[in-house]
């Protein structure tokens, strides 16, 4: 950890003593950037740096820049001002693994270093991996281990709501993604996405994606100004002339109102807790990535207690069986229609579960991924 706060260290340690004590971390602590080199290179332990960004002698954008000359295996995560997107997008440009905001939320710490470390676990499996591996299935399934664990998998904790997501890909590595994030006033974000074509090329325009949602979430204040900014990068350093569908929805935990925008993606479906069915009217966004300067609207909605919102991909509605028929937005909304869902991940199992019964012995040709967002009844 790189920061030039005289009491972090104390703070730290004091907050992470049962986790240092069970032998899951080992803590090691530098004031600047200078410090943190000097650390690195006389030692070869450590898997992560977690740095401020303000910091005398040598501060953490330019600690960035030279982390990969001392230790190339090392991920680097940064601490930042809330809102920061400058220096937040210049950190995940040099390199940056992920971020977290100031003041430190621990439960969020923990959680971005379990990612963290997780994926850096993988990227050794795969190195250690890849003198074995013969043919190119082998290389596609540690790559598709690698992408899967960038997705969350535990979800923000609000009293009152419940959050769940799967996603299954077509091939080894798929171009879905969704994205769950804290946001303040007791505000959490969702995110679901589609990129346009499949295999490595998809996966590696996802990863940027996401990267950029993220940051924009943290830094954006509605729904539709974070599709805006995302759209804005990925418009501007899109050589590749891909693009990404993207529903994203910014949730009130104690109200249940939400706002949502849409880039191309299909509409959410809002079940009540009586079992009435609707999707949602889209905002008429454009895919991300085509036009840098569209300006994205947002939609408002309210989950009341026992309401479910469901997001989905094209790969749920496109869904083919043995005789060329589609799975269908009618199929899905007949799925809840008078059968509201028990909580969120019976919503998307049930998807799962009747997505695979109609498409039984057909080839996936889609990635497949949900999200549902169920607020508890009283």
């Amino acid at each position: 950890m790189v920061d030039d706060e005289p009491d972090l260290e104390r703070l730290v340690r004091q907050r992470m003593r049962r986790d240092v004590r069970a032998g899951r971390y080992v803590l090691d602590f530098a004031r600047n950037g200078i410090e943190a080199l000097e650390k690195l290179k006389r030692e070869d332990a450590f898997d992560m740096v977690l740095s401020d960004i303000n910091m005398p002698l040598m501060d953490g954008l330019t600690l960035l820049q030279q982390i990969p000359n001392v230790s190339p295996d090392v991920r680097a995560v940064i601490v930042s001002a809330y809102g920061d997107m400058r220096n937040i997008r210049i950190a995940m440009n040099r390199g940056a693994f992920d971020f977290i905001t100031k003041p430190i939320d621990f439960k969020d710490l923990r959680v971005t270093i379990a990612r963290t470390l997780k994926n850096l676990e993988e990227w050794r499996e795969a190195l250690r991996s890849r003198d074995r591996l013969v043919v190119l299935e082998n290389e596609l399934e540690v790559a598709r281990r690698m992408q899967k664990s960038i997705l969350p998998t535990e979800f923000p904790d609000h009293p009152g709501v419940g959050i769940y997501a799967n996603m299954q890909p077509a091939r080894a590595i798929g171009g879905d993604f969704y994205d769950v994030a804290n946001l303040s006033g007791g505000q959490f974000g969702v995110a679901i996405a589609d990129v346009s074509g499949k295999g490595i090329p998809a996966a590696l325009f996802m990863m940027s994606s996401r990267t950029l949602l993220k940051g924009a979430a943290v830094g954006g204040s509605t729904s539709a100004e974070v599709l805006q900014e995302t759209n804005r990068v990925l418009s501007r350093d899109n050589a590749s002339m891909m693009f990404v569908t993207l529903l994203y929805a910014v949730c009130d935990a104690a109200t249940g109102e939400f706002s949502y925008a849409s880039g191309g993606h299909e509409p959410p479906l809002l079940v009540r807790a009586d079992g009435e069915c609707n999707f949602l009217p889209l905002t008429d966004g454009l895919a991300l990535g085509v036009m840098e300067d569209f300006d994205y609207s947002a939609s408002r909605a309210r989950l009341e207690p026992g309401d479910t919102m469901v997001l989905y991909t094209d790969g749920v509605t496109d869904a083919q069986n043995q005789a060329g028929e589609h799975f269908g937005a009618e199929r899905l909304w007949d799925l809840f229609n008078d059968a509201p869902p028990a909580d969120e991940k019976d919503a998307v199992d049930r998807i799962f579960g009747a997505v695979r019964e109609f498409s039984t012995h057909a080839e996936q040709f889609d990635d497949i991924t949900c999200v549902a967002v169920s607020r508890r009844a009283c």
